[in-house]
């Protein structure tokens, strides 16, 4: 017993009942432990920006070939598109056919605007154009301060590439990085022992705050979402798996403690490093798992992407908004880029899913709020299902390159 308990993944699920019941029997001691799972997501955010740096660096000035490395983020790059394109329709068609919003009935005039104020002008902010050049941080060290992954993947790419026009300095300068991620990873062992107390901080907060009675009045829409998410991953990124050799299940038994410490703090990003670390001790080499899990978090959010047009749809079918062909069409080629712009973050994908929303007119701003209190329980699985789908990307990725170590592959699942 004193083993089982000891283990890193039964902690952290002992911790996310504890905060189940604790917000349940609770509400306002419950709400109140928010700190507790921001300390532990700020801990690991905190050694984010750096492991991404050093390795992604490391890989590109150990490969020494940039030709390699575009090849690498080229496919990565067709990859997230064809897999969150059919997230997305795959939400659209399951809204259409089980439509979990018929029958509610609201009018938009009754709801409360200020629930979703924040929301709207945030997505108004944020359009391509200036996603686009947010990319490009204002110094090279604001990019470790900004919390943007991609500013951290650019200059990263840019150092990397330094690295292999400098000869012999650029091999030392891969030696110090070398050793830099090394001590990192330490760190991170040491902090990710705090996420049962994180978890437990975070769920008590959620039950506490929204409470499980919220969860009632929209339960349609949330078996919808979880539902969908389940038989995406099963079917879906377990198609992918086998085509690249290995088993899923094997493959999400191996990443359980990622999966718990996501579910547990609504969001993906605190299990980023630890995937990387995996990922490599699955035979990903470091530049493709480095490049890969970090552009994945922005470009291949397939939870998100279903999250979308299923949400969309459920907002326009309990307004009672009928949508043509045309305008489904819009939603989908709208949604293929807004879904890029999402970070791995709690509340994210809100502000994605209001972004894709104001360009659809026909569907009244204000229906954010019928779902803005359930959004906390759909980020989980959102969360969920994006990193799993970036685990799977990852190894798909290194496989097509030829780089997947196919025999450790297996030998680690088997043995895990």
């Amino acid at each position: 017993m004193r083993r089982v308990l000891g283990t890193l993944y039964i902690q952290v699920l002992i911790g996310i009942v504890l905060g189940l019941l604790v917000g349940a029997l609770w509400p306002e001691f419950g709400a109140s432990l928010k700190p507790l799972g921001d300390a532990f997501i700020k801990l690991i955010k905190m050694v984010i920006a750096p492991v991404i740096f050093c390795t992604v660096a490391l890989g590109i000035a150990q490969m020494g070939d940039i030709k390699k490395f575009g090849r690498i983020g080229g496919k990565a790059l067709i990859y997230f598109e064809v897999v969150t394109t059919l997230a997305l329709v795959i939400g659209l068609v399951v809204g259409e056919v089980i439509r979990p919003g018929a029958g509610f009935n609201i009018d938009p005039t009754t709801l409360d605007t200020t629930a979703v104020a924040t929301y709207a002008k945030r997505a108004e902010a944020d359009s391509v154009t200036e996603h686009l050049l947010n990319i490009i941080p204002d110094t090279f060290f604001s990019a470790f301060t900004g919390g943007d992954l991609l500013q951290v993947l650019l200059v990263a790419i840019l150092f990397g590439f330094a690295c292999t026009q400098i000869g012999e300095t650029g091999r030392q300068v891969a030696g110090w990085l070398d050793k830099i991620v090394a001590v990192f990873f330490r760190i991170i062992h040491t902090i990710v022992w705090l996420a049962p107390i994180g978890a437990f901080g975070a769920m008590a907060f959620t039950i506490g705050r929204y409470g499980l009675g919220s969860l009632v009045p929209l339960a349609s829409l949330i078996m919808c979402f979880y539902i969908t998410c389940f038989l995406f991953v099963a079917v879906v990124l377990g198609l992918i798996a086998r085509l690249v050799g290995f088993s899923l299940w094997k493959f999400l038994s191996y990443i359980r403690e990622e999966l718990l410490i996501t579910l547990g703090a609504s969001s993906s990003e605190p299990a980023l490093p630890k995937m990387i670390e995996k990922l490599t001790r699955l035979g990903t080499p470091p530049a493709v798992a480095g490049l890969v899990i970090p552009t994945g978090y922005s470009f291949n959010l397939d939870g998100t992407s279903i999250y979308l047009t299923l949400a969309i749809l459920f907002l326009a079918q309990a307004t009672n908004t009928d949508l043509s062909l045309m305008e489904m069409v819009t939603i989908l080629m709208v949604a293929m880029l807004t879904s890029k712009g999402a970070s791995g973050i709690t509340g994210a994908g809100f502000v994605t899913l209001a972004a894709t929303l104001s360009v659809v007119p026909a569907i009244p701003m204000v229906a954010l709020a019928t779902i803005v209190g359930i959004d906390r329980f759909m980020s989980e699985c959102r969360a969920i299902t994006n990193i799993i789908g970036n685990g799977v990307a990852t190894l798909a990725v290194a496989r097509w390159e030829g780089e997947l170590d196919m025999e450790r592959l297996n030998s680690e699942l088997n043995r895990r």
